[in-house]
C-alpha cells in the first residue's frame, strides 16, 4: 500500500503534483538564467524593463507579468532603489546667469533641448566627476567626460563631443543646465554662441527644473554602479564609456515607450511621455 493512500491522497494526484512542482522549478530556473544573462551587462535593471526585454521568451514559457515578478522575488532578484546625493553645483559666482527657457516648452523632437549636469562618481581617495550632455527628448547621452576635478575643461569636452554628434545644425537647440560656474563661464558660453545654441538655466535649487539630467545620473549610478568603483581615472573613463554605450543602445526607457535612447533619437514621431509633479510651478516634467 502506498503511503499517499494512508493519508487519503489519490496516487495519481500525488504524482501529478510532483510533476507540476518539478516543471515549475525548471521554468523558474530558466527565467532566472535569462535574467542573469541581461544583468551581466545591466546589473541593476528593474523588473519592468526586464519583462519587456524577455517578453517573447516569457510568452513561450507561459509566464505573465505577475508570475515573473513572483519568480524574481522568490530568487531575491528584485532591485531596491538607492539614493545618494552630493552637491556639485557652485552658483555663487560673478558670471551671468540665464533664464529658464524650457518651463513651458513642449519638447517634441531630438536636438531641441540638451540638458547638462555634473555628478560625483568617485571615492575620497580617488575623486571623479562625470560631465553629461543628454538629449531631453530621446534621453540619449550625446557627450560626456570623466575628470578628477570640476574644472570647466571637463564640461567643455563633454559639450564638444555632443556638438560633433549634432545632426541638424540649422534647427533651434537649447542648452539647459543648473547655474554652476562651469556653465556660466566665458569659455562655455562662447562655445554655445559659436554653435548657435541658446542657453537656459534653472532658477533655484529645485531638482525638477533639471529632472532629465538628474534621472540619467540616477540610472547610471543605481543600475550600472558607476559610483561604486574605486579605480584610477583611466579605468573609470573606460567603465563609464562602456556603461553609457549599453545605456544608449540596449536599455529600454519607459518614457520612450520602451525604445532605447538611440532608437528614440532616430525619429520624431513618438511623443515624449511626461509626468506631473506635486507642485504646479512646472507643468511638464519628463521621466525616464
Amino acid at each position: 500500500m502506498f503511503a499517499c493512500t494512508l493519508f487519503g491522497i489519490d496516487r495519481q494526484v500525488y504524482y501529478r503534483r510532483i510533476k507540476r512542482t518539478s516543471s515549475r522549478q525548471l521554468i523558474a530556473s530558466e527565467v532566472v538564467s535569462l535574467v542573469l544573462k541581461i544583468r551581466n551587462t545591466m546589473p541593476r535593471i528593474g523588473a519592468k524593463k526586464l519583462y519587456y526585454l524577455l517578453k517573447s521568451h516569457l510568452s513561450e514559457l507561459k509566464i505573465g507579468r505577475d508570475k515573473f515578478i513572483n519568480i524574481l522575488k522568490a530568487n531575491h532578484l528584485l532591485i531596491m532603489p538607492k539614493r545618494s546625493y552630493h552637491i556639485t553645483t557652485n552658483s555663487h559666482h560673478r558670471f551671468r546667469k540665464h533664464q529658464n527657457q524650457i518651463l513651458e516648452l513642449r519638447i517634441c523632437r531630438p536636438e531641441q533641448v540638451w540638458v547638462s549636469d555634473i555628478t560625483y562618481i568617485g571615492k575620497r581617495d580617488n575623486p571623479c566627476y562625470l560631465s553629461l550632455i543628454t538629449d531631453a527628448y530621446s534621453k540619449r547621452i550625446m557627450g560626456f567626460n570623466v575628470a578628477n576635478n570640476m574644472n570647466v575643461q571637463s564640461s567643455l569636452i563633454a559639450l564638444k563631443k555632443a556638438i560633433k554628434q549634432r545632426i541638424d545644425k540649422d534647427r533651434t537647440l537649447i542648452h539647459h543646465s543648473d547655474r554652476g560656474i562651469q556653465y556660466c563661464s566665458y569659455q562655455y558660453q562662447k562655445l554655445l554662441h559659436q554653435n548657435n545654441i541658446k542657453c537656459s538655466m534653472t532658477q533655484n535649487s529645485d531638482p525638477y527644473e533639471n529632472a532629465v539630467a538628474e534621472r540619467i545620473n540616477g540610472i547610471l549610478k543605481q543600475e550600472f554602479n558607476i559610483d561604486k568603483f574605486n579605480q584610477q581615472l583611466d579605468v573609470m573613463k573606460a567603465l563609464v564609456k562602456n556603461a553609457i554605450d549599453i545605456y544608449n543602445n540596449k536599455r529600454p526607457h519607459y518614457s520612450n515607450y520602451m525604445l532605447t535612447p538611440s532608437q528614440m533619437h532616430q525619429q520624431n514621431v513618438v511623443e515624449m511621455r511626461t509626468y506631473k509633479r506635486k507642485t504646479p510651478a512646472i507643468k511638464n516634467i519628463t521621466g525616464v
